[in-house]
Order: structure tokens, then C-alpha cells, then sequence
């Protein structure tokens, strides 16, 4: 690196007391960086250098990387737990219910691209600090107030193929696709996003559902 880059760089730095060492700074920079370079491209000197600070400053916030996609994580599953539980919570039909839960985890999906492909498109790293169990089972805790509202549905005898597990997988992993896809290629010519989503749910619901 030249005398200049240095120089630019360091001025580029935010100066204390700036606000700069808020951790949302910090999680938003990394997000964007781990999904751009992945998880072992995405070192602490880049994620600083992206907030704007030094990488000792960065360490004061998090003792290495696996602790900042811990946090990301964790944030970004907790909103689809609490969404899930509400929608399960509902006293509607199990078959109204399961037809919201999937709406809402593709349209949060949809919202939260880059911590989407973070959870669920990216292998989770081997790091010298383990995420705690409990983070572990966020995205598992998910699934399962979803499939617990389709077990319902197979108790009523509404199911017209599969098991009460398989067809709960059918309907996560298609909408999985819908939201990968979306936001892996946004540069194809998809269809209107809200025209896909209200197509994808008729097709899954009048597809393994008795009315």
C-alpha cells in the first residue's frame, strides 16, 4: 500500500466520540461483507475498514467474526420466531394460518436478503467460539411453530398427499427456493414479487391441501 493510500485511508476514519463504534454500524458492514466475499474472505481489517475504524477499535465490540454472524443471526431469525408464533397463536384455521406463516417467511425473506442468505444459504462456520445452543436452535424453533400448525392440519384429514413432516418440508423448502433465487439473481426477469408469492402459496396450498 502506498504512502497516499495510507494517508486516505486513516483520514477516512471516523473520529472518537463520532458514533462510529454503535455495534448496528458494525453488524450492517459485516452483513454486506460476508455475503459479498463470504465468511472466510470477510476478515476484521475489512469489516473496519468498512465501519471506518481501526481493527482494535472493531475488537472492542466483538472478539472475532463468528461472534458478529452470531449476532446477526440471532437478530434477524428472532423477528421470524416472534412473527411465527403470532401467526400460530391466531384463532383462525390451521389452513389460513400455514398459508400466513409462509407468506411472512418469504416476504421477511424478502426484506432481509443479505442476513437471509447469512442463516439459511450459507454454511455456518467452524469457529473457536461455539454458538450457544439456544442461537442454534432459533431457525429450528422456526420451523418447528410452523409444522406444528400443519401437523393440525393433517389431524383434520385435509392432506391430500404425504405425511403431516413431508408436506411441512415441501412447503418450507419451496418457499425457500422462491426467496433464494429472488434475491441470488435479482437481475433475472422475474415476475412481480407479490404476484409470485400470492402464485407460489395457490399452487402449494391447492396442491397438498382439501379444501
Amino acid at each position: 500500500m502506498s504512502v497516499a493510500e495510507t494517508i486516505t485511508r486513516r483520514s477516512a476514519r471516523k473520529a472518537k466520540g463520532d458514533g462510529h463504534l454503535r455495534r448496528a454500524e458494525i453488524l450492517e458492514a459485516a452483513e454486506r461483507i460476508f455475503v459479498a466475499e463470504g465468511y472466510d474472505g470477510a476478515t476484521i481489517r475489512k469489516i473496519a475498514d468498512e465501519v471506518g475504524v481501526s481493527s482494535t477499535a472493531l475488537y472492542m465490540h466483538f472478539p472475532d467474526k463468528s461472534c458478529i454472524l452470531l449476532e446477526i443471526c440471532q437478530g434477524t431469525i428472532g423477528v421470524l420466531l416472534e412473527r411465527n408464533r403470532e401467526i400460530a397463536a391466531k384463532p383462525l384455521d390451521p389452513v389460513v394460518r400455514v398459508r400466513m406463516m409462509l407468506e411472512a417467511y418469504m416476504r421477511w425473506g424478502l426484506e432481509h436478503p443479505n442476513a437471509y442468505q447469512l442463516v439459511y444459504s450459507a454454511p455456518r462456520p467452524v469457529t473457536a467460539h461455539p454458538w450457544p445452543d439456544d442461537t442454534v436452535d432459533l431457525s429450528t424453533q422456526c420451523y418447528e411453530s410452523f409444522s406444528g400448525v400443519v401437523r393440525e392440519i393433517a389431524a383434520c384429514g385435509r392432506l391430500r398427499t404425504g405425511t403431516a413432516d413431508s408436506a411441512a418440508q415441501a412447503f418450507w423448502m419451496s418457499c425457500h427456493g422462491v426467496v433464494a433465487l429472488l434475491t441470488a439473481r435479482p437481475r433475472f426477469g422475474w415476475s412481480d414479487q407479490d404476484e409470485l408469492i400470492r402464485v407460489t402459496l395457490d399452487a402449494l396450498m391447492n396442491g397438498l391441501v382439501i379444501d
